[in-house]
């Protein structure tokens, strides 16, 4: 029998300790959108309560966003990239299967070969890498982990299907995760539901594009009502056993940040939890749209530069989208890049 394993780290407090996103410059209105797909402004606003959303450019790929966010979380925390253990970066849209995103954000962020992870877990994805990320600190593991959500889901559906164009948007946000004076990042509640998988899809799959020249290409493919109806109904169930995971109540946290998926989704999972008046509820995507993994970082960031909210609020993070994925956990509210 072999030597025992050492393992004398003691279990410690993880935190949010900065947090930075990358905007894309070009605003793209409802208006624009109708000019290719049959529907209103009036009518997006009403399904959605979307009234605009960031495309990126040419110059404004996935990796430069993410880049671009990460440093900026990396200067919130007051940290440099050397001091940055492993990068996560969660992400659906990264056009290259190899090699992986988070290795070349670690690479240009100057890290020194930092462990480097990809996630893919949809509109989940963030909270998947910072429940990740908040043990990897927790066990000792690391001292700072970089995460970063980051989409171009304009490359990722088709122009002229009212079914998804109006929904999507692109944008990076970024946090650094460390070691804090007292709990800033409760234990993650997570899960699939993969019966329901193919109510967000790609279709077709790319082997089948690249091998048959008459196939359209892969775009992203939504069931809206059955999406709708599984987030809306499913995700206050899910909202509360974080809380529950958590030892809190409705009654004990300051803000509300669940993924930016629809206006009207928001509303029925704050009405079946009895949210109090007092929680402040993001509402980013009036302006953002929903950017997939990006969504919970940007609409931290725009609690937190519009003053609904401020560093060190209790604030109940709640993600959910293709897979069917699901992932929650309550977070202190970081302070923001400058």
């Amino acid at each position: 029998m072999g030597a025992a394993i050492s393992n004398t780290t003691e279990l410690r407090h993880s935190a949010i300790l900065g947090l930075g996103v990358y905007r894309p410059e070009r605003v793209v209105t409802n208006e624009e959108i109708c000019q290719q797909i049959d529907s209103t402004d009036e009518w997006i606003q009403s399904r959605s309560g979307i009234r605009s959303r960031r495309f990126a450019g040419p110059d404004e790929s996935v990796l430069q966003m993410a880049i671009a966010a990460g440093r900026k979380a990396l200067e919130a925390a007051g940290l440099t990239g050397e001091q940055v253990g492993t990068v996560i970066v969660a992400t659906s849209t990264y056009p290259m299967q190899t090699p992986a995103c988070s290795a070349l954000v670690a690479q240009e962020l100057g890290t020194g070969g930092a462990g480097a992870i990809d996630v893919s877990a949809g509109c989940a994805g963030f909270c998947y890498a910072l429940g990740l990320a908040s043990d990897l600190v927790r066990a000792g593991s690391e001292e700072h982990v970089l995460v970063i959500g980051v989409e171009r889901m304009s490359d990722s559906t088709e122009p002229t299907d009212r079914t998804v164009r109006f929904i999507f948007g692109d944008g990076a946000g970024a946090v650094v995760v460390g070691r804090g004076e007292e709990t800033g990042i409760g234990p993650v509640v997570w899960g699939s539901d993969g019966a329901q998988g193919r109510a967000i899809r790609q279709e077709p799959d790319w082997v089948d594009f690249a091998t048959n020249p008459t196939q359209k290409r892969p775009w992203i493919v939504m069931e809206g009502t059955a999406v709708f109806r599984w987030a809306a109904f499913e995700m206050g169930k899910i909202a509360q056993q974080t809380l529950d995971k958590t030892g809190m109540t409705v009654e004990d946290i300051d803000a509300f940040v669940p993924h930016q998926a629809n206006a009207r989704i928001t509303e029925v999972i704050a009405r079946s939890m009895n949210l109090p008046e007092t929680v402040a509820v993001s509402n980013d995507i009036a302006e953002t749209g929903n950017t997939s993994a990006a969504s919970i970082p940007l609409a931290m960031e725009e609690m937190l530069r519009t003053g609904k909210a401020k560093p060190g609020d209790t604030t109940l993070l709640l993600a959910f989208g293709a897979g069917l994925a699901y992932a929650g956990q309550v977070v202190k509210m970081p302070v923001l890049a400058g």
